[in-house]
């Protein structure tokens, strides 16, 4: 079977809500060293469309709404600070990353730490509650088993 995958940068691109999104926009970056690639605002100012890349990596964002696809979700805090997934960012300096995530506000829920399996990472909550693994591990340069 030939891929689906888009001949792209990255072919799988994380999307969250936030309920400030413009705040968020601002913490990313300052805390996790993303870029603002590309943000849509309404005549008001609000965010109603975000692009945020980090190397060759990007993350949409935007406002938590009752559209279609937001009637399908939940943010953190309605369901106990729970997430089913987590973004996972490879860095070249994991240590950098801690201090300027903690700097920035985001809550450390899992210490800074050499992995068993390789590389040194730490996971994170942004302020409304995203969980973020951050690491060196790199699984593209890891021989894949099987």
């Amino acid at each position: 079977m030939s891929s689906a995958a888009a001949n792209t940068r990255a072919t799988i691109v994380p999307a969250l809500r936030y309920r400030q999104a413009k705040a968020a926009i601002g913490f990313l970056c300052e805390g996790l060293g993303f870029q603002r690639h590309a943000v849509y605002e309404d005549n008001n100012g609000a965010v109603v469309h975000a692009e945020l890349s980090f190397g060759n990596g990007l993350v949409m964002l935007g406002p938590v709404a009752p559209t279609e696809f937001g009637q399908n979700m939940r943010q953190p805090d309605e369901i106990g600070m729970k997430e089913t997934q987590s973004p996972y960012l490879v860095v070249a300096d994991a240590d950098a990353v801690y201090r300027s995530a903690k700097a920035a506000g985001f809550a450390i829920v899992r210490d800074i730490r050499d992995e068993d399996y390789g590389g040194r990472g730490f996971t994170c909550r942004d302020p409304e509650g995203h969980l973020w693994s951050v690491g060196t591990y790199d699984p593209w340069t890891v021989m894949p088993k099987g």
